[in-house]
Order: C-alpha cells, then structure tokens, then sequence
C-alpha cells in the first residue's frame, strides 16, 4: 500500500480560502507600509551559513536550517569519520548554505552588498517566508511568513515613533486589540551594570525574554545556572515588576540607573518617543515593559512587542533598533531600525475571533448556470466584459443537472447566480438569483455591472 502523503512538522498547507484570508493580511499589512514611504524587496530563500551564524546568538544559531552542499555530500567523509564525528563538525564540513532565519540579516547584506545603488535613508519593505528547527506547537511553526518593514542609515528616533503608528494603524485596520509594547536595550545593559552583572548581557537577556514563558521562577533558576548571584537576581526582580504609568516607571528607572551613562541614554530615548507619541492619537497602548528584552543579539535601542489582547498566542509583532547590524559584512556604523509582523500567528487570532470581513473569501461575485451550446456562446462575450470591468466571474462548464450548478455556487459562496436562457436573449436581461436572500430579479448588462460591484 502507497503511504499516505503528508507534510514536515511545523509546516502548514492553505486552502483557496485560507489564501484568500492570509491575502487580506499581507495587503492590509502591504498597504500601510506603502503610505508610510516604504519599498518592496525579496531575498533569496537560502543564504550563505557564513551570513546567518552568529547574528541570532547561541540559542538562534541552533535553530538554523542548513542545507547539505550536494546530494552527495557525504563523498567528503570516510567510514569511519562518519562514526565518530559529531553533528556540529559533519554540520561544519557538509553544509554552506541555510535557509533564513529572519528577513532582518538578509537585509543587512542586502544593503551592504548593494550600498552604491540605495538613497540612504533606506526604507524597505519585505513579505516572505523564513524557516527556524524550532519544536512546533500552537503558534509556532518551522515555516512562517514574515512581513518586515527597516529603515537604514538613520539614527534619528522618528523612525520608531513611525514605526509604532504603523503598528497601531495596521491592527487597526485588522479590527484586533493589542498592546504595544516597549522597551530599550541599553536599559537592559544599565541593569546588568547596576546588579553586577555587566559580562553577563547575553545570559540576562536571554533570560528575562522567557519570563513570560516560564514565569519568574523560571527565570531565577536559568539565571542561577548562569552564574548569576542570588543578589543580583533579587536586585533584578523589583526593577522587572515596576508598576505605573509609563512616565513613573522612567521615573524610578532614572533613580535606579543614574549611575550608568548608558542608562540615562536609553531614558532619554524613550522619554522623546513617548512625548512624541502623545501627539498622535493612537488606537491601541503603547506600554513601557521592562521585562521585554528581545531575545536577538544584534538589537542595541529601542525594542519593540506586540500582543493580542483577546487570544492569548504570544508575540504576534516583534522589533527593535540595530545600530551596527552591517557592520558584520564590512559597513560600520550604519544604523537601522525595524519590525516584524508575524502573519501566520496574526492569521490565527483573526481566525480565532471570526474578524474576516465577508469579501476576504475571494472567488467569483458571479457564475452563469450552463444551459447549452446556444447559451455559451451568448454568455462569452459578456462574461468578457465583465471581467473587463475587474470583476470575477465564471460560467459553469458543463451544461448538467441544474441542481449540481447550483451547489457548486453555493459550495463556494459565490453570491450571485446568472441565469440566460430564450427570453433573456431576446429581451437582452439577465436573471439575477441573489444567493443570500433567494430573491430573483431581472438586470440590464450595465444594472448587473453596477450591483456586482456592490
């Protein structure tokens, strides 16, 4: 017996009507990128290894696809060698080559290795799939899409103040509820200093980014296996659980960290974007967490996350500031700061509360029911003109049974069915069956046209 076709794990297939609902994602998100000044790139699905490892820190590094050189990559290996060498060295002799991680590194070599024809600053946009060896579970996938927007070779603060309308206009227009929020690395770096833990960054990092993963405890337990002190763990947790609005947490904050230059750096920065934030008026919060830590090495400002109020599936938009990201192919000191929407997880919270509007099905807005060789040939041109006209439209193909027209319309939720027979041709109408409501009523071409597009 034939085995039964299946897909990888963290994979997903899409039917035309999950397409159609995804469509209206990437559009919304499309859209608003564009009136915001933003240009569309694309990236090459694989990647050098050497462009992709070390960019994403340990834990990220381990997540990587890579891809074997040939078919025949184990020509390179003796018997013996393949029995004693460990994953990492067969990993480092027979792969080059990995699928991308994010869209973001992708960028910092696009932009270096094209500098000389860009108009810096440089805003890009880019809507593709990335891939990560990650354990598949609700919300998390091995393949997702992301859609990216960066601005580069601009440190001015502006640019995360547009990038958080941008957010707040794209959920929006997506009708979900959400909580933006925001913090700064060089906050986090402050705080590593003021507990003692200055060579210890990473780690700190890493950590508080699990925090609502895996609760404080958690937390405490994976900064003790790091080497963390118990007093600086128990310095951390007020600092994490300020409470307040934003401008009294940045107020304390100011207290705590007035000994780190690097600290007051990162308070001033978030002091001009919410002052600058408060002149706009925005749909959704836009709060000040000092857990957020971005789990990412190369983020240097300025951080960004995004939750769903009303599904819990975690972060469904993610960001920050990169201030030297280029300068691991060669381009120091260009900055650049950007975001991420996560569609595929943004496609189960609208899915979850039923947000679609009714025209994200897509298909035909009308079919004309098969009657004979006669009728095809009258519907032909006018199915012609219809489509001219922008409108999707189909004649069944078959002249069968009325009933199996019928269901395929209805199958399809296709809301309106044509009906041309002798007296529609010779009174040039066209009999229109509203699919919703049943009723039925006779159209000019020029009145069908006028209600198809509604």
């Amino acid at each position: 017996m034939a085995q039964k076709p299946s897909i990888p794990k963290g994979t997903r297939d899409f039917s035309p009507e999950e397409m159609a609902k995804r469509n209206y994602i990437f559009n919304t998100i499309r859209e608003v990128y564009k009136s915001y000044g933003f240009r569309e790139i694309e990236t090459p699905a694989m990647e050098n290894l050497s462009t992709l490892t070390g960019k994403y820190g340990e834990e990220g590094d381990k997540l990587l696809f890579r891809i074997l050189n040939s078919g025949d990559s184990l020509k390179d290996f003796d018997r013996n060698e393949l029995l004693t060498i460990t994953p990492t060295e067969f990993a480092a002799r027979a792969c080059d080559r990995g699928l991308r991680y994010d869209l973001t590194v992708p960028f910092a070599r696009f932009v270096v290795q094209h500098k000389n024809e860009l108009t810096f600053p440089f805003k890009r946009y880019q809507i593709q799939p990335v891939w990560r060896a990650d354990r598949p579970q609700k919300g998390r996938y091995r393949e997702f899409f992301q859609c990216d927007a960066d601005v580069i070779g601009s440190d001015s603060l502006l640019h995360e103040i547009e990038l958080i309308q941008i957010i707040d206009k794209v959920f929006g227009r997506l009708g979900i509820r959400v909580s933006i929020l925001i913090n700064n690395r060089k906050l986090l770096t402050a705080i590593g200093q003021v507990i003692g833990a200055e060579d210890k960054i990473v780690d700190l990092t890493i950590a508080i980014d699990k925090l609502d993963k895996i609760g404080w405890d958690g937390v405490h337990q994976e900064l003790l296996a790091k080497g963390f002190t118990e007093g600086a763990i128990a310095s951390l947790k007020p600092i994490l659980e300020l409470s307040g609005t934003n401008t009294d947490k940045l107020t304390t904050l100011e207290e705590s960290l007035k000994s780190s230059e690097v600290g007051m750096k990162g308070i001033e920065e978030l002091r001009y974007i919410m002052r600058k934030l408060d002149l706009i008026p925005l749909q959704n919060e836009v709060k000040l967490d000092l857990s957020l830590a971005r789990g990412l090495n190369y983020y240097t400002g300025a951080i960004f996350e995004v939750k769903a109020l009303d599904v819990q599936i975690g972060s469904i938009t993610g960001g920050g500031r990169y201030d030297d990201l280029t300068g691991v192919f060669g381009e120091k000191g260009m900055s650049g700061v950007g975001i991420s929407f996560g569609a595929d997880r943004i496609f189960d919270v609208l899915n979850t509360l039923d947000l679609y509007p009714e025209e994200t099905k897509g298909g035909s807005r009308l079919m004309f029911v098969n009657f004979g060789e006669k009728e095809e040939e009258y519907i032909l041109p006018l199915l012609y003109k219809i489509r001219e006209a922008n409108i999707a439209a189909e004649l069944y193909p078959e002249s069968v049974k009325m009933k199996k027209q019928m269901n395929y319309a209805d199958q399809l939720s296709i809301p309106y069915v044509a009906f041309i027979g002798a007296d529609e041709m010779a009174n040039n109408t066209i009999t229109i069956k509203d699919m919703k409501t049943g009723e039925q009523k006779s159209y000019t071409f020029e009145e069908l046209i006028t209600l198809l597009r509604g």
